[in-house]
């Protein structure tokens, strides 16, 4: 979108390389990536450098116990691989228990406590795909942590905001409340426990590095998950009145697998699988194909029409059958099939939007609707909203190196809900089991060993076999929309990753959101504000509920994405001003 009073085409400027490309939610994480590779590390030793500085820098919105669902390529395979990076719940943990023991809620805090899932993910992606040491890569994250940083306005203003729960617990007010009070921007933020947890780690790893590296990176993650940290999370989640146990820490392991793909105008689009809602931005982009988007016009009536509507078709089928498969039959290849989406895009009426959530389609039987539901918004009847809570946070990076491997990775779950810090050690609990439901007729509901249907999804682009694109986005029930929304702007009107990520954005609030309790605004569609209100309005003639956001909303889905040319291999790395992402990349 031009910048006003200019010829520039977008705000900040396009950063391009050959050698290696890093985008992160913050400059510092995102050095700590540029770092690794400069000293020959591949996109998978810098990745890991990036989430573990995150973990440092977001730690509101991302924690080393948290999580860190991660798509990679590798490059020597030719080969595309996910890492779940999710938790499970205590096996204490169950629908009945929660009906009996807190009445019938998921009370926020401690009682959504998963399995610590991140630092498994880091040391797994190092061990399988990496090349260095944590204590390598886990250098720059270390640093940040003891020798402080400056705190930044995005971290000032969440500290601000938490400062009740954050003083609730003294393990967490000594370090984000020093003397009292959030640190102000500009003011050194140390966090000295956590940068000997870390430490203590590359120790570890170091004095059994005479068993070879895997042998040694395998020690450093056994202190996390039945070593003395262990123990200590184990202990203060028990004290604080949670399930976790430490047979629940022992028999805990991120999965490594395939993720889902679809092919969209030749494109091999890949996100992560149906343990979390990876599938929804990939099902409403294959609803697409059928349409001419380029056609309508960029952010065109006619144009957020259309992809909110594709949108709302995949997230119905989110809600009834998307959840851990490992306890869950989820017919995910039916789901992504062109057969079955092409009945479901005939659902979608070009001059009238769903009033609600649309009906869930039946991909066993490639019908459009299941029981017979609905076949079209002018038969459904108008949905009651639900008040509930509104995800958010979160946080997102990716690496494209020299050879044309891919870390693209959503690390989440940090401090911003208030979750006291385990005492001596930084670390804060996964408290995402607040994704689930306490239906038991419900895919995501509540079990022991069981996944939350988690929100954050990474995604990666092939094109001819050939690495081409690395993006993602953080914000709940936004993820799928911005990932949609940025990778259309790349493909279908030709903007490079820097301007594909400050083009304004929309968001569909007609489905129940993720967060426990679930908020439902039935037909709302909120537009930022540089989408004129001549669209605002036309849109609103189709059915939609329309507000409006700010022009450059911060609460939105923040968006980074790295492009690679195969012919020249030419690397783009745009993010996203919103916030204090940064591309860097040589």
């Amino acid at each position: 979108m031009p910048v006003p009073g200019t010829t520039l085409t977008s705000f900040r400027p396009l950063m391009q390389g050959t050698n290696g490309m890093v985008v992160a939610s913050h400059p510092a994480a995102a050095m700590a990536g540029l770092d690794v590779l400069r000293k020959g590390g591949n996109a998978i030793d810098a990745g890991v450098a990036v989430g573990l500085a995150l973990n440092v820098v977001h730690v509101d919105d991302c924690s080393f116990l948290g999580v860190a669902p991660t798509i990679m390529y590798l490059a020597d395979r030719k080969e595309v691989v996910e890492i779940d990076g999710l938790g499970v719940w205590p096996q204490a943990a169950s629908v009945d228990y929660f009906n009996k023991n807190h009445g019938g809620k998921l009370t926020p805090g401690i009682m959504n406590s998963l399995t610590p899932a991140a630092a498994d993910s880091w040391i797994t992606a190092l061990s399988r795909f990496g090349t260095m040491t944590f204590g390598a890569v886990a250098s720059t994250a270390i640093d940040l942590a003891g020798n402080g940083f400056p705190m930044f306005r995005y971290l000032a203003g969440r500290f601000v905001t938490a400062y009740d729960a954050y003083n609730a617990h003294p393990s967490t007010a000594e370090i984000y409340l020093p003397n009292g009070r959030p640190p102000k921007q500009g003011e050194m933020f140390y966090q000295k426990d956590l940068g000997f947890t870390l430490a203590k780690l590359a120790e570890i790893e170091n004095s059994n590095k005479g068993r070879g590296r895997e042998a040694a990176l395998q020690a450093a993650r056994d202190e996390v998950y039945t070593g003395e940290l262990a123990r200590k999370i184990v202990a203060f989640n028990q004290e604080m009145g949670g399930l976790l146990t430490e047979e629940d820490l022992a028999r805990y392991h991120v999965q490594v697998g395939t993720p889902v793909t679809v092919n969209y105008r030749g494109y091999d689009v890949y996100s992560t699988g149906p343990w979390g809602q990876g599938p929804t931005f990939p099902q409403a982009l294959k609803i697409l194909e059928g349409f001419d988007l380029a056609s309508m016009g960029h952010n065109s009536p006619a144009y957020i029409h259309t992809v909110s509507q594709a949108l709302n078709l995949a997230f119905a089928d989110r809600e009834q059958y998307v959840a851990d498969p490992d306890f869950v039959d989820v017919p995910i290849n039916e789901l992504l099939s062109g057969e079955y989406l092409a009945h479901r895009r005939g659902l979608i009426d070009p001059d009238l939007a769903w009033p609600g959530m649309p009906p869930a389609g039946d991909p066993r039987n490639r019908k459009a609707t299941l029981n017979g539901g609905p076949q079209s918004p002018k038969d459904a009847a108008v949905p009651v909203a639900t008040a509930g809570a509104t995800g958010g946070g979160t946080s997102y990076f990716a690496v494209i190196d020299r050879d044309g491997n891919i870390f693209s990775s959503t690390p989440s779950e940090g401090t911003k809900n208030g979750g006291p810090i385990i005492p001596g050690t930084g670390l804060a609990f996964s408290m995402r089991g607040s994704q689930s439901k306490l239906d038991e007729a419900a895919p995501a509901s509540v079990a022991g060993g069981k996944r939350p249907r988690l929100t954050p999804a990474p995604a990666l682009v092939l094109r001819d076999g050939e690495p081409v694109i690395a993006l993602g986005a953080h914000g709940g029930d936004h993820i799928p929309q911005g990932t949609l929304q940025l990778l259309l702007n790349m493909l279908e009107f030709g903007r490079d990753p820097q301007e594909a990520v400050e083009e304004p954005r929309f968001y569909s609030y007609n489905f129940p959101g993720s967060g426990w309790p679930s908020k439902y605004e039935p037909g709302m569609l909120r537009l930022e504000g540089r989408i004129s209100e001549e669209t605002a309005e036309l849109l609103r003639g189709k059915g939609h509920t329309i507000e409006m956001y700010p022009d450059w909303w911060e609460g939105s889905s923040l968006y980074c994405a790295i492009t690679r040319n195969p012919e020249t291999k030419v690397l783009q790395g745009g993010a996203d001003p919103r916030c204090e992402a940064y591309a860097v990349g040589y």
